[in-house]
C-alpha cells in the first residue's frame, strides 16, 4: 500500500505519522503503577468509541500521511471484536504498520491470526519474571498465561518488544534476568523510568532514572554500545556484546525525547492528545457523533496540532493543578 505523503505538522514543525489508538479503557490486570488495587471509575461502554467510529477517523488520518497505528488500551484483547477491527484497519490504504501493545493475558490464542493480518510487532509489558513479585505487582496470578503469548509471538516470527517499568523497592532484582532474555533471544527489552500516571495510588518519584538503569545493567553485563535512534523512537537502544537481542532505556519521565516525537494520541472515549502529558486538546467523539464532515474533522485535528507544547514539561505545566497521579495510564491509552 503507498502512503500519502505527510501533510499534518505540529507547531514545531514536527511530522505527525504515527497514532497511537485506545480501544478500551479497561484491563484486566491491577498493576499498581497504573491505579489502585480496586481499580478505576471505567467510561460507560456507550462513550468508548465505536469500531466504526475508529475506522472512519484512522482513515481520514491515513489521507494525512498516518502511517502507523498502535493499538492500546487499558488492555486491547479485553475489548470484544478486536480481531475484526484489526481486519479492517489492514484495508485501510496509507496504513503499513499495524501493531499493538497487551498485557499478554488473553492474547496467546490469536498470534496466529494477528501474525496472518501481518502485525509487526507486538509490544508486551512485562514486569518480573518471578511469579509472585509478577502477583504482587499486578494484583492477578497470570504470568504463565503472559509467557505463553510471549513465546508464541516468537515461534510466529511476530517482532517482540517487551515493556518493564522499573519501580524502586518493587522489581529492581528483575532488571538483569530480564535483561538475560536478549542473551538468546531476538527481543528488546525496554526498561521504561516510572510515570505519574497511576491513578491517584501512590506518590511518583525517580530513584531509578534512564542513567541510574543504564549504569545498573551495565555493571553486570558490561559497556552497552548505542545503536542509531531512528526519528520519533522513544527508546535509547542498546547491544550488548553476545546477545541476539537489544536493550531500550525509554525515559519517559525525563522526557529526553520529545524534540523529534511523530505521535497522536486517541483515548478510548475520542480525546485527541498531543502529548502523553497534557490535559487532552480535542474530543473526537463529539464530532463524529455530532454530524461533522469528514473536511470539518480534518480541519480540526490541524488546528489541534497548531498550538502542540514543545516537551512533556511544558505540556504538564499547562495543566490546572498537576493533576497528573490521578490520572491512570488505563484510561489515557499507555
Amino acid at each position: 500500500m503507498s502512503a500519502t505523503p505527510t501533510v499534518l505538522y505540529d507547531s514545531h514543525g514536527r511530522p505527525l505519522e504515527y497514532v497511537r489508538l485506545a480501544v478500551t479503557d479497561r484491563c484486566n490486570l491491577r498493576c499498581f503503577y497504573c491505579m489502585p488495587e480496586e481499580g478505576i471509575q471505567y467510561v460507560p461502554r456507550q462513550e468508548l468509541l465505536t469500531y466504526e467510529e475508529m475506522t472512519r477517523l484512522v482513515t481520514l488520518l491515513a489521507g494525512l500521511g498516518v502511517r502507523k497505528v498502535r493499538l492500546t488500551g487499558g488492555e486491547p484483547f479485553v475489548r470484544r471484536g478486536l480481531m475484526g477491527f484489526i481486519e479492517q484497519l489492514t484495508h485501510i490504504q496509507g496504513i503499513n504498520d499495524i501493531s499493538l501493545t497487551t498485557n499478554g493475558v488473553l492474547t496467546a490464542p490469536h498470534v496466529p491470526e494477528l501474525a496472518r493480518m501481518g502485525v509487526r510487532a507486538v509490544n508486551l509489558s512485562l514486569d518480573t519474571l518471578d511469579r509472585a513479585r509478577f502477583h504482587q505487582i499486578t494484583r492477578r496470578d497470570e504470568l504463565p498465561q503472559v509467557l505463553d503469548t510471549f513465546y508464541a509471538l516468537l515461534a510466529a516470527g511476530i517482532r517482540v518488544k517487551i515493556n518493564a517499568v522499573v519501580m524502586d523497592g518493587q522489581n529492581i532484582q528483575d532488571l538483569i534476568p530480564l535483561a538475560e532474555l536478549t542473551r538468546d533471544l531476538p527481543v528488546e527489552m525496554r526498561f521504561i523510568e516510572e510515570m505519574p500516571f497511576n491513578g491517584g495510588s501512590h506518590a511518583a518519584t525517580l530513584p531509578w532514572n534512564h542513567r541510574r538503569i543504564r549504569e545498573h545493567l551495565e555493571a553486570h553485563f558490561g559497556a552497552f554500545t548505542p545503536l542509531p535512534t531512528p526519528v520519533g523512537a522513544t527508546a535509547s537502544e542498546y547491544s550488548v556484546a553476545g546477545h541476539q537481542g537489544t536493550i531500550g532505556i525509554i525515559a519517559a519521565y525525563s522526557r529526553t525525547f520529545c524534540g523529534t516525537c511523530n505521535r497522536i494520541r486517541l483515548t478510548a472515549e475520542g480525546g485527541v492528545k498531543t502529548c502523553l502529558y497534557d490535559q487532552g486538546v480535542l474530543d473526537i467523539r463529539a464530532m463524529l457523533r455530532g454530524g461533522s464532515s469528514d473536511a470539518d474533522i480534518v480541519a480540526a485535528l490541524s488546528n489541534a496540532f497548531r498550538y502542540r507544547a514543545a516537551n512533556g514539561f511544558e505540556a504538564e505545566s499547562q495543566r490546572p493543578l498537576h493533576q497528573l497521579s490521578f490520572e491512570s495510564m488505563s484510561t489515557i491509552g499507555g
